[in-house]
């Protein structure tokens, strides 16, 4: 069956309000407390929800693989979330989310599915530094901050990475991705990811761009705002010291959507280019960054493409 979404272009709309919506589910119980935890995986994410079906056992697999299943004719691999994060099902696996991201498509078995909650990105706070290396942000579910329940979000980019590494290039370790930036500038940089942050600054380093990495679209907005200060002071503009805004979507606080329209509407800001670097593929996603006035779209984690996209964007500015 198909998940009970909202039409797509309703949820789409969301991200005009920085906000989105959350798909909640179980894995099980938790090793270290025996409670069964909320997680939850942005809805955009989520291309449909099945009862499990059969899957067929892979040969040699990653012990976290539990083999392929068949989707509407499409092979696909089927990964034991509560094995990843360590938690132990008391009613089986019983439920498959189909998920595209990155431009690939994989399931997830998980215990239950809860709901889906509409959340503002300031709901969503950082999980770094809090001890989960595979959780990147907690959500507070409910309005009353001291009261609220919790969901634990989960970084599927870095789950992926672990249980089923990619083999194609990292970003920016092709010969010949080297960008020339305009002299004294630099990219301004946004992931909540620290997969994705490590796997940014490695290529944007392989490249020879200089850069300044932020974790949150609030903590690069801010950043930009004081970058502009700074400006004023020499007699130059924003612009003058940052070439670009290199930002992925989903960020506690402040989503990537939110950011480039902030930019995009600010005199200050708006000659500045603004490129999205996502996970979150797909016609209606890809799409959507148009209208927000982002002058490229990147899937996450392309070599060539990224390096490709930087120069075309600089040398038309």
């Amino acid at each position: 069956m198909k998940p009970a979404f909202h039409d797509i272009d309703e949820r789409t709309n969301l991200t005009s309000s920085n906000k989105f919506e959350l798909l909640l589910f179980r894995l099980g119980e938790a090793a270290n407390s025996g409670q069964r935890e909320l997680f939850g995986i942005n809805v955009f994410k989520v291309r449909e929800i099945l009862v499990m079906p059969p899957v067929t056992s892979m040969a040699n697999a990653s012990p976290h693989v539990m083999g392929v299943a068949n989707i509407r004719g499409q092979i696909i691999p089927v990964i034991n979330l509560p094995a990843v994060v360590g938690c132990t099902p008391t009613n089986g696996l019983a439920i498959l989310l189909v998920t595209e991201f990155a431009r690939s498509t994989q399931a997830f078995a998980v215990e239950e599915v809860s709901e889906i909650v509409r959340l503002e990105w300031q709901q969503v706070l950082s999980a770094e530094g809090q001890g989960g290396g595979l959780v990147t942000s907690i959500a507070r579910l409910d309005g009353d901050i001291e009261n609220t329940r919790l969901a634990q979000v989960l970084d599927v980019e870095q789950i992926l990475q672990d249980v089923m590494p990619p083999e194609k290039q990292a970003i920016g370790t092709a010969p010949g991705v080297k960008v020339n930036l305009p002299a004294g500038t630099i990219v301004l940089a946004a992931d909540d990811s620290a997969l994705a942050r490590s796997m940014i600054e490695q290529g944007l380093s392989s490249m020879g761009v200089p850069f300044v990495m932020t974790k949150t679209g609030k903590e690069a907005w801010d950043r930009l705002q004081s970058i502009h200060t700074q400006a004023q002071a020499e007699g130059k503009t924003a612009h003058d010291k940052v070439a670009l805004v290199l930002t992925d979507l989903e960020m506690p606080e402040m989503d990537g959507f939110t950011l480039t329209r902030n930019i995009k509407s600010d005199a200050r800001f708006k000659s500045i280019p603004v490129v999205i670097h996502s996970s979150l593929t797909g016609a209606a996603n890809e799409g959507h960054v148009k209208t927000v006035g982002a002058d490229a779209y990147i899937a996450k984690f392309a070599a060539d493409e990224l390096a490709a996209t930087l120069r075309e964007v600089l040398s038309s500015r």
